[in-house]
């Protein structure tokens, strides 16, 4: 073998050998980096947008179950992104719903099915949220039965509405004519009465909360004298619910977001549960959010407010026996037609 055919072969071998160590480099390198990629795809999330939902609401007990919602709403623990609209009274709400501005509304029972009927269908009634909170107040010892009122005064806030034909049905039931046996005072509205109640101009008044607990809390010689609830529920035969307020929802947004409308209604449940139960963190609430004017009031008031979450379906049977008997007294104030099918939401 000659001086350059050795040289040849040692530059071969080298060549060879460079390479291998080259090959071998770059095979680390990718070991090396392989995990450092799977640990970026297994921590990469997928962000989902929320659902927006515009919620309105109305000031007293038909809104103060949804305060844990706003509250959770303001530090971004909700399943999705509501927008609150909080109103003074029913009428301030109708044009916000027909127009399609509310997605989401809490109202009187008695609106959620005129609504229902005014837009043709296109509003739902989703669940009863709050049962009877009327009470007769007297300031005295005289009332201990719905046959003691026989006789009497009794002022009421608010010629046809909820207070007055319940009221209305529930003398009748108990064999009173109204304006006969019972005569009924419509003057004053619910502040003045209860101002009233308090200033010792009235004796017995027929008052929703939270005006019932304000009274009473400003005159001790106060009482709650019948629970129109119970009454209610007697008169009924023990199978009816006084339903007061719910929760309604637009159809056409209901069925473009099923799952969202479901998550609010979880939600708005678990919030009615944290009032009952939580009463002064609620109370707390209530005033920040000034559904009511303080946390005293709110606090004594809630046990007082029956704030409950019934879906549509279980509610159905005692709604429609109310529906029927303000239908009775006057159909215009529904809307002229009892509910079908298609006015109850199903989850």
């Amino acid at each position: 073998m000659n001086l350059t055919f050795r040289k040849i072969l040692g530059l071969f071998i080298i060549m060879v050998l460079t390479i291998s160590i080259v090959a071998c480099s770059q095979d680390i390198n990718v070991s090396e980096e392989t995990p450092e990629e799977e640990t970026l795809e297994e921590n990469t999330v997928e962000v989902v947008e929320k659902v927006k939902m515009n919620v309105a609401t109305l000031k007293g007990p038909t809104g103060m179950g949804m305060v844990q919602l706003m509250e959770q709403n303001a530090t971004g623990d909700t399943a999705l992104e509501y927008d609150f609209s909080l109103m003074g009274s029913p009428d301030d709400l109708v044009g916000k719903i027909i127009s399609g501005e509310v997605d989401v509304a809490a109202v009187p029972t008695n609106l959620a099915l005129l609504l229902h009927n005014r837009t043709e269908g296109a509003v739902q009634l989703a669940a009863v949220n709050t049962l009877g909170m009327l009470y007769v107040v007297e300031n005295g010892e005289s009332i201990e039965s719905i046959n003691d009122l026989k006789g009497k005064t009794l002022h009421i806030s608010g010629k046809g509405a909820v207070p007055d034909y319940a009221m209305q049905y529930i003398l009748e039931q108990n064999g009173l004519t109204p304006d006969q046996d019972v005569r009924l005072d419509y003057k004053l509205q619910h502040t003045e009465l209860a101002a009233a109640m308090v200033a010792g101009d009235v004796d017995i008044a027929l008052l929703p909360q939270p005006h019932v607990t304000t009274a009473l809390m400003r005159n001790e010689n106060l009482r709650i004298a019948l629970d129109i609830t119970e009454e209610w529920y007697e008169v009924m035969e023990n199978e009816g619910q006084l339903p007061m307020g719910a929760i309604i929802v637009q159809k056409e947004f209901a069925e473009a977001n099923p799952e969202a409308v479901n998550s609010f209604l979880k939600e708005y449940k678990q919030s009615v549960d944290f009032v009952n139960n939580e009463l002064e963190k609620a109370a707390e609430l209530i005033e920040k959010y000034e559904i009511l004017p303080n946390a005293a009031i709110a606090k004594n008031a809630i046990p007082y407010s029956n704030i409950v979450y019934i879906g549509a379906e279980e509610a159905k049977p005692f709604l429609e026996d109310f529906y029927e008997i303000l239908f009775n007294f006057e159909p215009k104030f529904i809307g002229g037609k009892l509910p079908n099918e298609g006015f109850y939401y199903n989850k």
